[in-house]
């Protein structure tokens, strides 16, 4: 039985979801709309007024909606022009889509560390290895250990924090790399006073059920080449090349959103600032409680940043706490507290051991090692946030 229908007992402390959607404005009654209006497959007005929306949203001209943020990795990179054996860049700690998309274009991801104080893709060792690792061949760049074109740069904009996109995109200009940012964690961030999405060629968002904004599922594609988002339109439509005929050019994806979605999604983007600032707030309340305790380092916002602070992470320094990261987590389950690690880096990650050679990753490595992500629900009160903050204070000072 679940926890939803299932009797408390007197003693049973109630449970604290990690990131629960908030659902609410005039989500009702646009689904209800949909439902009316039999509107509600891959086509249909809230899909226009989403991408619309978005575009507006990030500044960027063109948005094209997808079935989920994987679906748009993968449609952004064969877009892009990434070919089968081509390498792409992208950090080492994320969670698994971005290098499963580069998979699924048959092209093969290069895994480089994070900087250790905001956790993103870290420009210097990027500048480092496209420098030392690569060489121009005939106006190509390839690198060096396997001869292979790195055709692409994919920063991740990790748990509603920038990654500093500015610096990224320069050195990939440099090196005449194309630049696809993986925003999905992110959307109303902002890196040096610019939304995330728009300092890339293309980037792409997630509205998984537990991003600041939902659809459920969902994602999107955005760039400012209207050529690109035309292909990109093409390919998730089933590369239908007639509008009556069932002619197809080339192989498609059925990767398109539904209305009925989108709508939801409308009514979502209405309440972005409002989500974004709960965030923050929620935020603010943890990084206080915890700001004198040696033990733990909460995450940081640069100063050239505005986090969403989609997700709070902190880390526990085990060799100064009573608990590691995993005990943390196991003793907050128990008071039916949900917390959890950090993703494996993909470095270490089995599905793609074999997929392309690795430098060390200590940042990386460390940060899952250390890492706890707190609930952080929009609608995460005060009283369940003080909850998590003393069972967290009673724990690592046992």
């Amino acid at each position: 039985m679940t926890d939803s229908v299932r009797t408390l007992t007197p003693s049973e402390p109630r449970a604290i979801p990690l990131a629960a959607p908030a659902i609410g404005g005039n989500a009702w009654a646009y689904v209800k709309d949909c439902l009316d209006s039999n509107w509600v497959s891959s086509v249909g007005a809230y899909v226009d007024r989403f991408e619309a929306q978005i575009a507006d949203r990030t500044g960027v001209p063109c948005a094209v909606a997808t079935v989920n943020g994987t679906a748009a990795l993968h449609v952004a990179l064969l877009v892009a022009g990434v070919e089968p054996d081509d390498e792409v860049i992208l950090p080492a700690l994320s969670f698994i889509a971005p290098a499963n998309a580069v998979r699924y274009a048959a092209a093969w991801p290069v895994f480089l560390d994070v900087e250790p104080d905001y956790w993103q893709l870290d420009p210097a060792r990027l500048a480092a290895f496209l420098i030392g690792e690569c060489r121009d061949v005939n106006g190509t760049l390839r690198r060096i250990a396997t001869g292979r074109r790195v055709r692409a740069v994919l920063p991740v904009d990790l748990l509603g924090h920038p990654c500093d996109i500015t610096a990224i995109a320069e050195i990939a200009r440099e090196h005449r790399l194309l630049v696809i940012e993986d925003a999905t964690e992110s959307l109303g961030a902002l890196c040096r006073g610019r939304a995330v999405g728009s300092g890339a060629d293309i980037a792409c968002f997630s509205f998984n059920g537990n991003k600041i904004v939902t659809t459920g599922g969902g994602g999107m594609i955005v760039t400012g080449d209207a050529a690109r988002a035309a292909r990109a339109r093409y390919l998730t439509t089933q590369a239908k090349d007639d509008p009556v005929e069932f002619v197809h050019g080339t192989v498609g994806y059925n990767y398109r959103l539904t209305n009925l979605q989108a709508a939801l999604g409308v009514a979502q983007l209405e309440q972005l600032d409002v989500h974004v600032a709960a965030k923050r707030r929620i935020a603010r309340a943890y990084t206080t409680a915890f700001r004198d305790l040696a033990c733990l380092r909460p995450m940081r916002e640069a100063p050239w940043a505005f986090s969403t602070f989609w997700m709070y992470t902190i880390l526990v320094d085990s060799s100064r706490a009573a608990v590691t990261s995993r005990a943390l987590i196991a003793a907050l389950a128990s008071e039916r507290i949900q917390a959890r690690p950090l993703w494996q880096p993909l470095h270490r990650s089995p599905a793609h051991a074999r997929d392309t050679s690795h430098a060390a990753c200590p940042v990386a490595d460390r940060l899952h090692r250390d890492g706890v992500t707190l609930p952080c629900s929009v609608g995460l009160t005060e009283a369940d946030q003080q909850r998590v903050i003393d069972l967290v204070v009673d724990r690592i000072a046992r």
